[in-house]
């Protein structure tokens, strides 16, 4: 029988022996745990805890992950499509070219991890917490960064298309050639922002916004204005 704090370390457990610990409802933590190329779809894994564990090309579609935390991860190319991974937490790991699609990740706090290529089209992301996150050439379509404090993520090159900055603040981030098609950025503070590749035709875009001196003056440059 499990424990009230089940602990799996070093282990590489079959689709049955997850779903199994998983009928017990207790919390768990798996450390060192090998999940590579596991189907854990529609589980109900809620306030599970994976700890530096091996999850490349694991799916979590459809699971329900609320409050689960994801800490050290290796999880390259894994699925979390139509997850609800609600009031969860990823902290350090590769996430590189994971599937969101259309996951619920409202206050998910997401920390020190790479997800360069990641897609989170259609992902429900209401409060969701960024910090120290290379999110380079990732698909982000429609998200709503509305009134959130950004710190450190480089959003270079990637797809924001509609995205909503309202009100936000960007501290250290990088905006560098991502594509900013109808995004709004009314009253965002973008002079912590690196807006490299902006075009002086392009910056109707960031209508609304804050920039500093120099960032305007590198958008004026483009004239062969100098500004002092």
């Amino acid at each position: 029988m499990a424990s009230e704090n089940t602990l799996l370390t070093d282990l590489k457990p079959s689709r049955a022996d997850i779903e199994r610990i998983s009928r017990e409802g207790q919390a768990v933590t798996l450390t060192n745990c090998d999940l590579e190329d596991l189907d854990l779809s529609r589980l109900d894994l809620s306030d599970w805890c994976f700890d530096r564990c091996n999850l490349k090309h694991a799916s979590f579609n459809g699971a329900r992950l609320e409050g689960a935390c994801f800490k050290g991860c290796r999880a390259a190319a894994s699925s979390f499509h139509g997850a609800d991974m609600q009031d969860g937490t990823i902290e350090g790991g590769d996430f590189s070219n994971t599937d969101f699609r259309g996951a619920t990740l409202s206050a998910v706090t997401i920390h020190r991890c790479k997800m360069t290529g990641a897609n989170l089209r259609e992902a429900k992301a209401i409060g969701l917490e960024l910090e120290d996150v290379l999110l380079v050439l990732a698909v982000l379509p429609k998200l709503s960064f509305r009134k959130m404090t950004l710190k450190r993520v480089d959003f270079s090159e990637t797809d924001m298309r509609f995205c909503d900055f309202r009100d936000a603040v960007f501290e250290d981030c990088s905006l560098r050639d991502a594509h900013l098609t109808e995004c709004r950025f009314e009253n965002a503070d973008l002079r912590g922002a690196d807006l490299g590749g902006v075009k002086l035709t392009d910056a109707r875009r960031f209508k609304g916004a804050v920039i500093s001196k120099r960032q305007a003056a590198d958008l004026l440059g483009q004239l062969g204005l100098r500004v002092f």
